[in-house]
Protein backbone atom coordinates (compact mmCIF):
# COMPACT_ATOMS: atom_id res chain seq x y z
CA UNK A 1 0.00 0.00 0.00
CA UNK A 2 1.41 3.46 -0.92
CA UNK A 3 -1.19 5.45 0.55
CA UNK A 4 -2.66 5.09 3.52
CA UNK A 5 -5.34 7.45 4.51
CA UNK A 6 -7.40 7.70 8.03
CA UNK A 7 -9.19 9.80 10.28
CA UNK A 8 -12.61 10.07 8.83
CA UNK A 9 -15.78 9.86 10.48
CA UNK A 10 -18.81 11.46 11.42
CA UNK A 11 -18.84 15.12 12.33
CA UNK A 12 -21.64 18.00 13.03
CA UNK A 13 -22.41 20.50 10.75
CA UNK A 14 -19.65 23.42 12.10
CA UNK A 15 -17.14 20.97 13.67
CA UNK A 16 -13.92 19.64 12.32
CA UNK A 17 -11.78 16.25 11.48
CA UNK A 18 -8.32 15.84 10.48
CA UNK A 19 -7.42 13.18 7.91
CA UNK A 20 -3.95 11.90 7.65
CA UNK A 21 -2.23 9.88 4.96
CA UNK A 22 1.11 8.21 5.25
CA UNK A 23 2.93 7.72 2.00
CA UNK A 24 5.59 5.01 0.84
CA UNK A 25 7.56 3.61 -2.18
CA UNK A 26 6.79 5.36 -5.35
CA UNK A 27 3.96 7.58 -3.90
CA UNK A 28 5.91 9.29 -1.53
CA UNK A 29 8.81 9.97 -4.30
CA UNK A 30 6.37 11.94 -6.50
CA UNK A 31 6.47 16.00 -6.16
CA UNK A 32 2.79 16.64 -5.16
CA UNK A 33 0.60 15.21 -2.46
CA UNK A 34 -3.04 16.21 -2.60
CA UNK A 35 -6.99 15.24 -1.57
CA UNK A 36 -9.64 14.58 -3.80
CA UNK A 37 -13.42 13.14 -2.61
CA UNK A 38 -16.23 12.16 -3.76
CA UNK A 39 -19.71 12.10 -2.91
CA UNK A 40 -22.40 9.89 -3.40
CA UNK A 41 -23.39 9.93 -7.11
CA UNK A 42 -20.80 12.32 -8.25
CA UNK A 43 -17.76 11.93 -9.83
CA UNK A 44 -14.11 12.59 -7.87
CA UNK A 45 -13.13 15.96 -7.16
CA UNK A 46 -9.71 17.43 -6.57
CA UNK A 47 -9.79 19.05 -3.01
CA UNK A 48 -6.52 20.68 -1.89
CA UNK A 49 -2.36 19.37 -3.06
CA UNK A 50 1.06 20.13 -1.71
CA UNK A 51 4.74 19.89 -2.46
CA UNK A 52 6.68 17.76 0.01
CA UNK A 53 8.68 20.76 0.07
CA UNK A 54 5.75 22.35 1.25
CA UNK A 55 6.23 25.83 -0.81
CA UNK A 56 3.40 25.58 -2.75
CA UNK A 57 -0.77 24.78 -2.11
CA UNK A 58 -3.85 25.05 -3.95
CA UNK A 59 -7.16 24.53 -2.77
CA UNK A 60 -10.74 24.16 -4.64
CA UNK A 61 -12.94 27.25 -4.12
CA UNK A 62 -15.19 25.21 -2.35
CA UNK A 63 -12.77 24.57 0.67
CA UNK A 64 -10.75 28.00 0.63
CA UNK A 65 -10.50 29.19 4.24
CA UNK A 66 -11.83 26.18 5.40
CA UNK A 67 -9.52 23.42 4.62
CA UNK A 68 -5.93 23.31 5.13
CA UNK A 69 -3.30 20.97 3.85
CA UNK A 70 0.13 20.56 5.23
CA UNK A 71 2.90 17.62 5.17
CA UNK A 72 5.09 16.31 7.80
CA UNK A 73 8.15 14.93 5.75
CA UNK A 74 9.57 12.56 8.45
CA UNK A 75 6.69 11.05 8.99
CA UNK A 76 6.10 11.07 5.28
CA UNK A 77 2.55 11.89 6.26
CA UNK A 78 -0.05 14.03 4.62
CA UNK A 79 -2.95 16.23 6.26
CA UNK A 80 -6.34 17.57 5.51
CA UNK A 81 -7.48 19.82 8.80
CA UNK A 82 -11.23 20.64 7.61
CA UNK A 83 -13.06 23.03 9.69
CA UNK A 84 -16.43 24.26 9.66
CA UNK A 85 -17.30 21.49 7.87
CA UNK A 86 -20.93 21.50 5.98
CA UNK A 87 -23.57 18.65 5.00
CA UNK A 88 -21.92 19.08 1.55
CA UNK A 89 -18.92 17.86 2.14
CA UNK A 90 -19.49 14.71 2.61
CA UNK A 91 -18.01 12.16 1.09
CA UNK A 92 -15.37 9.75 0.49
CA UNK A 93 -11.71 11.39 0.66
CA UNK A 94 -8.66 9.94 -1.12
CA UNK A 95 -5.12 11.18 -0.76
CA UNK A 96 -3.05 11.22 -4.06
CA UNK A 97 0.76 11.33 -5.30
CA UNK A 98 1.29 12.68 -8.64
CA UNK A 99 4.39 14.87 -10.93
CA UNK A 100 2.45 18.09 -10.93
CA UNK A 101 0.14 19.96 -10.07
CA UNK A 102 -1.52 19.45 -13.09
CA UNK A 103 -1.89 15.95 -12.70
CA UNK A 104 -1.98 15.38 -8.49
CA UNK A 105 -3.35 11.53 -8.98
CA UNK A 106 -0.84 9.51 -10.55
CA UNK A 107 -1.16 7.46 -7.36
CA UNK A 108 -4.52 6.80 -5.08
CA UNK A 109 -5.41 5.97 -1.47
CA UNK A 110 -8.15 3.46 -0.33
CA UNK A 111 -10.06 6.66 1.07
CA UNK A 112 -12.15 7.47 3.89
CA UNK A 113 -15.36 7.96 4.85
CA UNK A 114 -16.37 12.03 5.87
CA UNK A 115 -20.10 12.57 7.08
CA UNK A 116 -21.67 15.75 8.31
CA UNK A 117 -24.64 15.96 9.57
CA UNK A 118 -26.90 18.67 9.51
Amino acid sequence: VQLQASGGGLVQAGGSLRLSCVASGRARRMYVVGWFRQAPGKSRMFVAAITWSGDVTYYADSVKGRFTISRDNAENTLYLQMNSLKPEDTAVYYCTAGATFSRPNDYWGQGTQVTVSS
